[in-house]
């Protein structure tokens, strides 16, 4: 993450921070979001040589998906926000919310997805990749705890 910091600060944000292995940075820009999403991917091609997406939001975002999680009074632990690169199409998200999740539940809001496991992320069909291919966009995924991390991170 050290190597992350370093680029993303060279590239040109500042207070460049990382929270865990994961890939989450918190910094500060006056770029748009799709500025940033746009200066963190080119950054990481050209030094590393990885084509990743980045998927950017501002702290109130940040918060505004936190205090929308609609699954807030259950088992925090079995919760999971993927936030997607753009919100996904009508077409798409109509089809893709005929979709019988059962035995998880899974609400779409604005361009963010609340995914409430029965019993455990890794046991189920609905990952990540499952909801990029539906929907159609680039998405990623965090647990509700990396999640309430990196809201009270960026709110500093």
């Amino acid at each position: 993450m050290a190597t992350l910091r370093t680029i993303l600060a060279e590239a040109g944000l500042r207070d460049v921070q990382t929270y865990i292995q994961s890939g989450n940075v918190i910094a500060k820009s006056e770029l748009k979001r799709a500025e940033v999403e746009t200066l963190v991917h080119d950054a990481i091609r050209v030094r590393i040589g990885a084509h990743i997406y980045a998927v950017a939001r501002t702290a109130e975002q940040f918060r505004e998906i936190f205090e929308q999680n609609p699954f807030a009074d259950i088992d925090t632990t079995r919760v999971y926000f993927s936030l997607f690169h753009k919100k996904p199409s009508r077409e798409h998200r109509e089809k893709f919310l005929l979709t019988d999740f059962s035995p998880d539940t899974v609400r779409l809001i604005n361009d963010c997805l609340y995914t409430l496991y029965k019993t455990k992320h890794s046991d189920s069909k609905f990952t990540n990749n499952f909801f990029e291919k539906q929907l159609k966009v680039i998405s990623t995924s965090r647990n509700f705890n990396t999640m309430s991390k990196l809201v009270e991170l960026s709110s500093v």
